[in-house]
């Protein structure tokens, strides 16, 4: 039995709960989380694991094996540093892997020193229509020139304490939110960018909120181009009051040979079945010769999606780390991957605040 201690169980955290419970032979034993009404949720989730009162505490258990971080995204790096320091077990940390260049030097030395896997939590690699689109990428296109990811989805949602309402605690949302999409270039594209160009702000959202006098800073919609090494180009289009979309996210890559998308609908607790089922998820394959779209559906496990709102992701993804801690293999998404999608994050922060390009050679 492989059981895990869980650090941050609020509405993330408590989705990895739901998922390490559909995995074989593993458990949640312990947790920490301050807030009473998110501890008392995941009691009732697994009454039996104990609510520690901080880090220290959990990791003297010896019943802890692996750790999830899933704490609001400012934190990531203080609370590695402080199980590195007192009990370094494999880690699962979600993204984004840091918030604040200022970090950069705390990670430099977590990536150095630490001598358990750490794997970071990049969900939408393991989306089953992700995964269908990456098997068939190469020979639908012939060699991408053109990547185009669209996610036109619901407003951030509340979190304890209103933290992801500013920038200071996210990063930006092109850093909280669309880290998964530049890890996604860079995975389907299997190369690195050079030039990130942005255009992006508040427009509509959490305009008319405040938070200790404070109104939120986050931004709700913007265009990314990124330029890669190898010549490929990348778009990213975010829209945050797009909840009404038959599918939340539209990835396309274009080569010589043709086009092919992958179509993926958001969470299901938040579809309207007035106007009946659920989307199922697909890939389009369009040639050029002979033209014409060839559709296939990518169906997800009905347990996985009531598991969470990530299209079974989730579960994928707990199955390949389970397997990296019983092996001591290296994680599919490592620290690298993660500090590289937020140096994209930030690279486009900067260019939508300056309206300039920044290099990142």
């Amino acid at each position: 039995m492989t059981r895990y201690g869980i650090i941050g169980s609020g509405m993330m955290g408590q989705e990895h709960i739901r998922n390490i419970a559909l995995l074989t032979g593993a458990e949640v034993s312990a947790f920490v989380e301050p807030d009473p009404g998110m501890a008392a949720a995941t009691q009732g989730l697994v009454p039996m694991a104990a609510n520690c009162p901080d880090i220290p505490s959990l990791l003297a258990r010896n019943d802890v094996d692996a750790l999830v971080i899933a704490s609001p995204n400012h934190m990531h790096i203080g609370q590695l540093k402080q199980v590195a320091g007192l009990r370094p077990l494999p880690v699962l940390v979600e993204k984004p892997l840091y918030t604040d260049e200022a970090q950069i030097p705390e990670l430099q030395q977590i990536m150095a020193a630490y001598p358990a896997p750490i794997w970071v939590a990049m969900e939408y690699r393991y989306m089953p229509p992700v995964q269908k689109f990456r098997e068939m990428v190469a020979g639908a296109t012939g060699g991408i020139r053109m990547l185009t990811i669209r996610e036109h989805r619901f407003p951030f949602l509340a979190k304890v304490g209103d933290w992801n309402r500013f920038n200071r605690n996210t990063g930006g949302t092109m850093v909280e939110k669309c880290c998964h999409f530049f890890d996604l270039m860079r995975l389907i594209l299997e190369d690195e960018p050079v030039r990130v160009m942005a255009s992006a702000g508040q427009a509509v959202n959490h305009l008319d909120e405040a938070y200790g006098g404070e109104t939120p800073d986050i931004w709700d919609h913007g265009y990314v181009i990124v330029d890669f090494a190898r010549g490929a180009r990348a778009m990213l289009e975010l829209c945050m009051f797009a909840e009404g979309s038959r599918y939340q996210e539209e990835i396309s890559a274009v080569g010589p040979a043709g086009k092919i998308e992958a179509l993926v609908p958001g969470p299901t607790r938040f579809w309207n079945f007035d106007h009946g089922p659920a989307p199922t998820p697909k890939v389009v394959v369009s040639p050029r010769s002979p033209a014409g779209p060839v559709e296939h559906e990518v169906p997800v496990d009905r347990q996985l999606l009531a598991a969470g709102d990530h299209n079974g992701a989730t579960y994928y993804q707990h199955q390949r780390f389970l397997e990296v801690i019983r092996s001591g293999r290296r994680p599919e998404v490592t620290l690298a991957d993660g500090a590289n999608a937020v140096r994209m994050g930030l690279a486009a922060q900067e260019s939508a605040r300056t309206g300039q390009a920044v290099s990142l050679v």
